[in-house]
């Protein structure tokens, strides 16, 4: 035997012709039906009106919405997002409230909304995220304290050849100094690069980059390539994160991240082409995308050049007066008491000093950086 399966449509339906029948009192169907009278007398005036249409269901949606957004704020969203594809609504809003600061914007999460029912937003797959081990993170009270360097991946433009981003930016102001597409990472085209910056916005204190080619050697002590020896002679002291701890330069990561998106999905045809396409989003990075980490401000509002000066002569580093001063031979090695010490031919033709801590022990130093200690007992150095 089958269900007896009624819709709401259905029992309307017989509840209005028992009642045209005239055989029940109202009280009696509805409690029959097991319905207010309140409702009973809605459906029978519905009909009475309407007819057989009456008793169908109506939206409930309400008539009046005082605080929708309204058509002119959304219109502006929807056309600041199609220009800026990659800006969330939070770096939005902040842009359109500077533009019309006396419309009625609605909140980041309603933005967010707008933007995903017009089909602006592309869905995500979530990821389990493992957060990283906590490491020490250097820092960076004022602008040029610490810059930051790194090369983005690679990826091929549309002629098939390999591009090399190199990215140099302000830790403290987040502002893209540089970003220049190279052909390779060699030393050869990169220190123009930091000669044009350096002659541009002057002189860091320090500046963090990982341990890869050209900013590091890993058979050098203290890993110094010839690109950070040049850096400790114009008074710059290079800082390395640890091997396999990205998250020490995250800054400059989540901006890799941002970058990618912008100028290489499509990449250009050339190199010519495809930094075009850089200088234009380091403009837009610098002078108009607003950051969360900088109260919703472009960087260019924050970054102002170094008062140190970049000059093309490369002069000696000194030493105090009481450190043993040898200048690296071409072989790496320095003349010391009657025996050579080899120190690194990264070092070739630069003066290092030697600081005698203890009797007979000697810290050997490159400007302020500690390359090793000398053991002059047993004629041992031990290098870091």
């Amino acid at each position: 035997m089958p269900w007896d399966e009624r819709t709401r449509m259905d029992q309307r339906v017989r509840f209005i012709g028992a009642l045209s029948s005239c055989a029940y009192t109202m009280t009696e169907l509805c409690r029959a039906f097991g319905i207010s009278r309140k409702t009973g007398y809605k459906w029978a005036e519905r009909y009475g009106e309407e007819g057989p249409d009456g008793l169908k269901d109506r939206s409930r949606a309400p008539k009046s919405c005082p605080h929708r957004t309204e058509s002119r704020c959304e219109q502006a969203l929807l056309e600041a997002r199609r220009k800026h594809p990659l800006w969330g609504p939070r770096k939005l809003l902040v842009v359109l409230k500077r533009r019309h600061p006396h419309w009625p914007w609605p909140a980041s999460s309603t933005a967010g909304e707008i933007l995903k029912r017009h089909g602006l937003v592309q869905p995500r797959r979530r990821r389990r995220r493992h957060p990283p081990p906590l490491k020490p993170v250097i820092e960076a009270r004022q602008p040029n304290d610490l810059w930051t360097a790194d090369f983005k991946g690679e990826f091929r433009m549309d002629d098939r050849r390999l591009c090399y981003p190199l990215t140099v930016a302000d830790r403290m102001s987040r502002y893209l100094l540089g970003c220049e597409g190279k052909s390779s990472v060699a030393c050869i085209g990169v220190q123009p690069v930091f000669e044009r910056l350096f002659a541009e916005y002057g002189l860091p204190a320090k500046i963090l980059t990982d341990g890869g080619s050209p900013f590091a050697c890993p058979s050098s002590p203290r890993r110094l390539s010839r690109l950070s020896v040049w850096w400790v002679q114009l008074g710059i002291e290079p800082v390395l994160i640890e091997p396999g701890h990205p998250e020490q330069n995250g800054c400059h990561e989540r901006m890799h991240r941002t970058l990618k998106a912008a100028t290489a999905r499509p990449p250009a045809s050339g190199m010519q082409s495809q930094q075009r396409v850089f200088d234009h989003f380091r403009k837009e990075y610098n002078e108009q995308r607003p950051h969360e980490s900088l109260q919703m401000r472009p960087p260019a509002e924050l970054y102002t050049p170094s008062r140190r000066a970049y000059t093309q002569a490369r002069p000696d580093v000194t030493y105090p007066g009481h450190y043993e001063v040898r200048r690296v031979r071409p072989k790496g090695d320095i003349k010391w008491r009657g025996s050579l010490l080899f120190v690194s031919k990264t070092l070739a033709r630069q003066p290092v000093g030697l600081e005698e801590t203890d009797d007979g022990l000697w810290s050997l130093y490159f400007g302020p950086l500690l390359l090793g200690r000398y053991d002059q007992r047993d004629q041992c150095l031990d290098l870091m």
